[in-house]
């Protein structure tokens, strides 16, 4: 069953660039899909539409049942209840924990004291810093950091995760313990999207994986079919 189908989308800027152009794409619940690409291919124009941080010229995008092409903006908040996104430079609170950092995307939704508590537990012990909860991102690591990043991610239990250069901070053995944690998250069931510029993770990770090139899909490797080509 499609979770993302992406029909015909092309995004132009008011600048006149085409960033994308008549891209169509479908991904299953539960697929883990790296995008790649040179820089300026469109990658990160791509996933930002997926979470409405960008609206299609054209073209529909429908993200867990939802066109998000046609959300109005004030029902935006209902499309990103079901994602996940994390980032390249993790964007922590550094005044507060760990465990705060992580409780700050449920508490924003009122969710109650009880359930904040056991739901950053788990996810901070499923990305190994539930000993951590109490120190502040200064003084963690980078790999660290990011890792709490993902716990803030998928503490709403997302359907979708979108991964923009997470690793692209970090180290190749920090990189790698990365995408453990997030392959872990996938095989919970969580759809994951991971934009990257890094070839060996691409390669290691063997998963399904989607070349843009200019703004239009050139290739697309089924799971386990991608051979250490350049991006």
């Amino acid at each position: 069953m499609d979770f993302i189908r992406i029909k015909n989308a092309r995004k132009q800027y008011k600048n006149g660039v085409t960033a994308i152009q008549d891209v169509s794409l479908s991904i299953e619940k539960g697929e883990f899909v790296f995008i790649i690409g040179t820089t300026g291919c469109g990658k990160s124009t791509l996933i930002k539409m997926l979470y409405r941080e960008e609206k299609p010229t054209s073209g529909n995008i429908i993200v867990g049942g939802i066109d998000v092409a046609k959300l109005r903006n004030s029902k935006v908040y209902k499309l990103r209840r079901k994602i996940g996104v994390v980032f390249q430079d993790y964007k922590l609170l550094n005044k507060e924990t760990v465990y705060e950092n992580v409780a700050f995307a449920l508490e924003i939704f009122g969710a109650p004291k009880s359930e904040i508590h056991e739901k950053v537990v788990k996810v901070l012990d499923l990305v190994g810093l539930k000993h951590k909860a109490k120190q502040f991102p200064t003084q963690l690591s980078g790999g660290e950091q990011q890792r709490v990043a993902i716990a803030r991610a998928i503490v709403n239990g997302p359907k979708l995760l979108i991964c923009d250069e997470p690793t692209g901070n970090l180290d190749e053995i920090t990189s790698m313990e990365i995408m453990k944690v997030l392959d872990e998250i996938n095989k919970l069931g969580t759809t994951i999207v991971m934009v990257t510029h890094d070839n060996d993770i691409v390669r290691k990770m063997q998963k399904r994986v989607v070349l843009l090139d200019s703004g239009r899909v050139v290739k697309d490797y089924e799971k386990g079919s991608y051979n250490n080509e350049s991006i």
